[in-house]
């Protein structure tokens, strides 16, 4: 009876093993074929900008362009090795909205006087950042190595926050977020978000039993104790110093944000989420009072048609304005790519690349932009969601809710619907700090969808 019993358990065994290599294989086809066309997008809109900038063809973007689309085959050949069943979505949205991205800022660098480099610049970045990709995906076996170094996270994230204070680093800019190292400036802040992700997701794990202890019902939201302020409070009073002192209001909001996103899917307390709204709010309206850079922000977001503000030679609401008119232009399909203006608008290229990719492809492309996002934002919380192991289910939703909320935080305040801040829009924007960054978000998720897909209970489309 012992060796039928085994010899059945063998069985199972290795049809297990056969239906999870045929859904591996199913994946990575699903990814190879959506790869596929994030490629062909991606030429043809570097191709339509120049017939509709230039009138032909100039081969040698194109060639750039053409080795980054097989350097993500490459990436594509890793993950069927290392990662054979992580989620097949991430990478084609990942490389579609940075080809779309890359071609716009090109696109930009044709019209503009003097000429700029910016789109070959972003080129090589791409290229960076995917090969910094394929380096994570493959030597990050397994993703739960970095909980042991919770701390060491939090501390360099730390570290990378304060690194543009140092005089002989600091890279100038009336944000004091970049550092300038052999003539090569880049922002810290956008790698120190990813080391906080991973400090808050390890340190929610260690300490939820006592986050999720009994608390105060109130209007029927159970707030915690007291002494359970400590952390939110502290991570508030982060967030708030790197207001005042870097003058970024984006990357303060993007810090608390992900934190009180996190701290809820750990803890399951509406009250939290409360509890950081009004400390959100209560900060913000505090430092529009005592902070004039802040203050002007607000002056700009609510009165951004007056005459005078549009017409305030220190900047005022010129580049709100001419970012809302070049939308207004290109109305529900477009001028197509390569025959609007969107030069007109200061800095179109960076914090307004949403309005200049408005006025070409229209309300219609921005749209399906905005589904990509979705399903790019949606997949990695599913990820997170199906799986049983709490630290990989809070850094998948963690960083993807920073990516969620850094594309409503410049997407509202193009559009006037918040007041601007100085983030980038994920993948599409100029900078080689906010691409690099992002990629080895996409690189994490992957391993983590590879891992939950493992795991005998996780079930994912």
């Amino acid at each position: 009876m012992t060796d039928v019993a085994n010899d059945a358990r063998v069985e199972r065994g290795v049809k297990r093993d056969l239906r999870r290599m045929r859904k591996a294989q199913q994946l990575r086809n699903r990814e190879l074929m959506l790869l596929i066309f994030a490629i062909a997008i991606t030429i043809s809109a570097f191709v339509l900008v120049q017939f509709g900038a230039l009138g032909a063809l100039d081969m040698g973007p194109l060639t750039i362009i053409g080795a980054i689309c097989v350097l993500a085959i490459a990436l594509h050949v890793v993950l069927r090795i290392r990662a054979s069943q992580a989620d097949p979505f991430l990478l084609p949205i990942a490389l579609t909205l940075t080809g779309v991205g890359t071609s716009m800022i090109y696109r930009l660098d044709l019209d503009s006087t003097p000429a700029t480099a910016a789109g070959m610049h972003q080129m090589a970045y791409a290229a960076v950042s995917m090969a910094l990709c394929g380096v994570v995906v493959w030597t990050l076996a397994n993703y739960r190595v970095l909980f042991r170094y919770t701390y060491i996270f939090g501390f360099v994230g730390l570290v990378l926050l304060v690194l543009p204070f140092i005089p002989f680093l600091n890279g100038g800019g009336n944000a004091t977020v970049w550092i300038s190292i052999a003539g090569f400036n880049f922002q810290p802040g956008e790698i120190a978000k990813i080391c906080l992700a991973i400090f808050f997701a390890g340190y929610l794990v260690r300490t939820r039993e006592s986050l999720t202890s009994t608390g105060t019902k109130i209007l029927g939201f159970t707030f915690p104790r007291a002494r359970e302020f400590g952390p939110l409070l502290v991570i508030w009073a982060v967030s708030m110093v790197v207001i005042v002192a870097q003058r970024d209001l984006g990357t303060g909001l993007l810090i608390f944000g992900m934190f009180v996103a996190m701290l809820y899917v750990a803890t399951g307390k509406t009250g939290w989420v409360l509890i950081g709204v009004i400390l959100a709010i209560g900060g913000a309206v505090a430092a529009s009072f005592v902070m004039p850079y802040v203050h002007n922000r607000f002056t700009t977001w609510l009165d951004a048609f007056d005459d005078s503000l549009y017409n305030d030679p220190a900047g005022g609401s010129f580049q709100l304005v001419n970012g809302i008119f070049g939308l207004a232009h290109g109305g529900m399909f477009g001028t197509g790519l390569g025959q609007g203006r969107p030069g007109l608008t200061p800095v179109a290229n960076s914090d307004f690349i949403i309005p200049s990719l408005g006025e070409e492809l229209g309300l219609v492309g921005l749209f399906a932009i905005f589904a990509l996002y979705l399903v790019f934002v949606s997949r990695g919380a599913r990820i997170g969601v199906a799986g049983q192991d709490d630290f990989g289910k809070l850094l998948a939703v963690g960083l993807s809710f920073t990516l969620a909320l850094q594309v409503f935080i410049m997407v509202g305040g193009v559009t006037r619907v918040i007041p601007l801040t100085g983030l980038t829009t994920p993948f599409l924007a100029a900078g080689g700090s906010s691409l690099l960054a992002n990629w080895i978000i996409v690189a994490i998720l992957l391993r983590v969808s590879d891992s939950v897909r493992r795991q005998p209970r996780a079930v994912i489309g």
